[in-house]
């Protein structure tokens, strides 16, 4: 009778250290996260002050105040920008298990790159022959099997922007976070389904086998 008293003593001790450890282990995951999701939201708020310079730049552009070629040039390295920071948000995205706080950092950066997009095409208009834009509009929320299509998309766009570099600008955008902007978007730009690569605002790519038309588009 003693031993199964202390079998079942050691049973529960046992287990009082599991749930403890495993929820130090929660607390732990849910801290870093946090962390993370505040070092986008300063990288987002450094990328939204640059992109409000680029807009300034645009108007001064039209005082005949500015050349062509550094406008151009700003405009590139802030496509870059935003494309790493895309890539670091979705190493932090697919590591999240615990809460959706990157998610709204998300639509943040989504807006942001829509106004980018716009004012890249403002450029191009002043400044023909530069760059070409390459929009990748996908499905946040994207089931497994879509999940697996989007990675193709990803990576292939991923090795082309390694290597056109400066020649094209690339832009994911999340197309089913309910915003309006991007909504209005794939309206005006009639497109039937996610994901879709947009090639200088003319050219529509739904299938992984079109994919490899892009790089020639963007020579």
């Amino acid at each position: 009778m003693e031993i199964l008293k202390s079998n079942r003593n050691v049973f529960w001790e046992a287990l009082i250290i599991t749930i403890f450890i495993f929820g130090i282990g929660v607390l732990i995951g849910i801290a870093v996260e946090n962390r993370r999701g505040v070092e986008i939201s300063e990288l987002y708020i450094e990328a939204e002050l640059q992109m409000l310079d680029l807009n300034i730049q645009s108007e001064i552009f039209n005082l005949k105040n500015i050349s062509c070629g550094r406008m151009v040039r700003d405009n590139i390295k802030f496509g870059d920008r935003i494309f790493e920071e895309a890539l670091l948000l979705k190493d932090y995205e697919d590591s999240q298990t615990l809460t959706n706080a990157l998610e709204q950092q998300h639509r943040k950066y989504d807006l942001l790159r829509t106004l980018f997009w716009i004012n890249s095409i403002k450029i191009k208009k002043e400044c023909p022959g530069n760059f070409h834009t390459v929009v990748y509009i996908y499905n946040y929320r994207a089931g497994m099997n879509e999940k697996a299509k989007q990675k193709v998309f990803s990576d292939y766009l991923s090795e082309l922007k390694n290597k056109k570099g400066d020649k094209i600008i690339l832009i994911p955008i999340a197309g089913d976070l309910n915003l309006f902007s991007t909504q209005s978007l794939i309206e005006e730009y009639q497109i039937s389904s996610l994901p879709v690569v947009i090639v200088d605002e003319k050219e529509k790519f739904y299938g992984i086998e079109e994919l490899y038309k892009i790089s020639s588009l963007t020579d």
